[in-house]
C-alpha cells in the first residue's frame, strides 16, 4: 500500500462489472478506508481494509441523534491509463466544514486527502475506462459512542467507500423539469444548510416525492423565512442566465459551498462572463421567463456536473426555458469541466491530483 497507510487486501475479491452496465451507487468496490476517534486520543489508526458491514449497538448515538456527515468526489481514468482526482483538497476542506457544523472533531486535511488516494490506489482496477464513467468516492463520518443522551459523542468512525459509476447522461445532456415549493423548507439561517449532513437529505425526501408525483424531476428550494428567495435545486446548486449575466444565490449559510459551483464560477470569470452572486427571488425568475430574458438555468453538482432546466413550475404556472433545450453556455460549461476531468484539456487551476497506483495498474 502507498503513503504509509496499512493495507489489508481482501481474500474474496468481487467480479468487476462491465463499464457499459454501470449506473450510480449500485456496486461497491473491494475495500474501504477507516479511521477512528476517541476523546483524549484523537483520530487514529488509519487503514485500508476489506469492505465489510459496520456493526453497531442499538444505542449507538448516530442512530438517535444524527451526527453524520459525508462528502462525494470522483476519480477519473485518463487516456494514458493513469487516475486523477478532481479537486480533492477542496472536498477535504468541505468535509471538515461539515464536521464543525455537527460538533464532530475535525481531521487533518492532508490525511483526508491521503485517505482518498489510498482507497483509490487500493481499488485502482475498479476505476472504469469507458467514456463518461468514473469512480465515485464517498467519505463519511458517524458518531459511534454507545449512549442515550443528547450531547456530542466522544467516539466517531470515519470511512471511505467507492462505487464505479456510469455516465450521468447516457444519451447526452438532457433538460429537466423542476417545481418551486413554498410549502417545504430545506434550510434556514443558523441551521445545517451549508453542511453535507444526513439530516439535510432526509428532510428533502417528502418534497421530492411530491414533485415527482406532479411530473417534475427536482424541487427548487426557496428560503425558509420569506419563502421567496431561491436557494438550491434538489441536491444541487442553481444558476441562471438572465440577459447576459449569470446569477447564483450567495453562500450565506443556507446553501452548500458546491465544488462544482466554485469550478463553474471560476470558468465563467476566466471567460469574462458577467457573474453575480446575489439573492434572487422566484418572482424575478418567473418574470424573466415570461419576458424571454431568462435564457438558461442549470443545476451544478458532482454527479451530473451540470443539469440543464427546461421547465420551471410555480403556483400552477409553467415557464419553458430556452425552448426546453440545453443552452449554449450550459453545454460549454459541461464540456469544459469534463474535458479537464478526463485530461482532454489543460488544467490551469491545478484541480486534478494524480493517484500513485501499484505498478500492475
Amino acid at each position: 500500500m502507498t503513503m504509509d497507510i496499512p493495507f489489508t487486501r481482501t481474500r474474496t475479491p468481487l467480479s468487476r462489472p462491465d463499464d457499459t452496465s454501470l449506473s450510480f451507487g449500485k456496486v461497491l468496490t473491494d475495500h474501504m478506508f477507516m479511521m477512528n476517534y476517541e476523546a483524549g486520543r484523537g483520530w487514529h489508526d488509519p487503514r485500508v481494509v476489506p469492505y465489510a458491514s459496520l456493526v453497531m449497538d442499538p444505542a449507538t448515538s448516530v442512530l438517535h441523534y444524527g451526527q453524520a456527515v459525508f462528502d462525494g468526489l470522483k476519480a477519473f481514468r485518463q487516456a494514458d491509463g493513469s487516475i486523477k482526482l478532481f479537486r480533492a483538497e477542496r472536498h477535504a476542506r468541505r468535509l471538515n466544514k461539515s464536521c464543525r457544523a455537527l460538533c464532530i472533531p475535525e481531521m487533518d486535511e492532508d490525511l483526508i486527502r491521503r485517505s482518498f488516494e489510498a482507497i483509490v490506489a487500493a481499488d485502482h482496477g475498479w476505476v472504469p475506462r469507458a467514456p463518461g464513467t468514473s469512480l465515485y468516492i464517498r467519505p463519511t463520518v458517524v458518531a459511534t459512542e454507545v449512549m442515550l443522551g443528547v450531547h456530542p459523542a466522544s467516539r466517531y468512525t470515519y470511512f471511505v467507500i467507492c462505487s464505479p459509476v456510469g455516465s450521468y447522461y447516457k444519451e447526452g445532456v438532457k433538460p429537466v423539469r423542476i417545481l418551486a415549493t413554498d410549502t417545504h423548507v430545506r434550510a434556514v439561517q443558523g441551521g445545517l444548510g451549508e453542511a453535507k449532513t444526513a439530516a439535510n437529505y432526509a428532510a428533502s425526501l417528502s418534497a421530492q416525492q411530491e414533485a415527482e408525483a406532479a411530473g417534475y424531476t427536482q424541487v427548487l428550494w426557496l428560503d425558509g423565512v420569506e419563502r421567496r428567495w431561491i436557494d438550491e435545486v434538489g441536491t444541487m446548486n442553481i444558476m441562471m442566465r438572465i440577459g447576459d449575466e449569470v446569477i447564483t444565490p450567495p453562500l450565506a449559510g443556507t446553501i452548500l459551498d458546491g465544488v462544482t459551483r466554485n469550478s463553474i464560477l471560476t470558468l465563467l470569470r476566466d471567460w469574462d462572463v458577467a457573474v453575480n452572486e446575489r439573492r434572487i427571488s422566484i418572482e424575478e425568475v418567473m418574470a424573466a421567463g415570461r419576458d424571454g430574458t431568462l435564457k438558461e438555468m442549470w443545476g451544478t453538482g458532482t454527479a451530473a456536473v451540470v443539469s440543464p432546466v427546461g421547465e420551471l413550475g410555480y403556483k400552477g404556472e409553467k415557464i419553458t426555458i430556452g425552448g426546453g433545450q440545453t443552452g449554449e453556455l450550459t453545454q460549454k460549461l459541461y464540456d469544459a469541466i469534463v474535458a479537464i476531468q478526463y485530461g482532454r484539456a489543460p488544467d490551469p487551476h491545478g484541480w486534478m491530483t494524480e493517484v500513485k497506483t501499484p505498478v500492475e495498474a
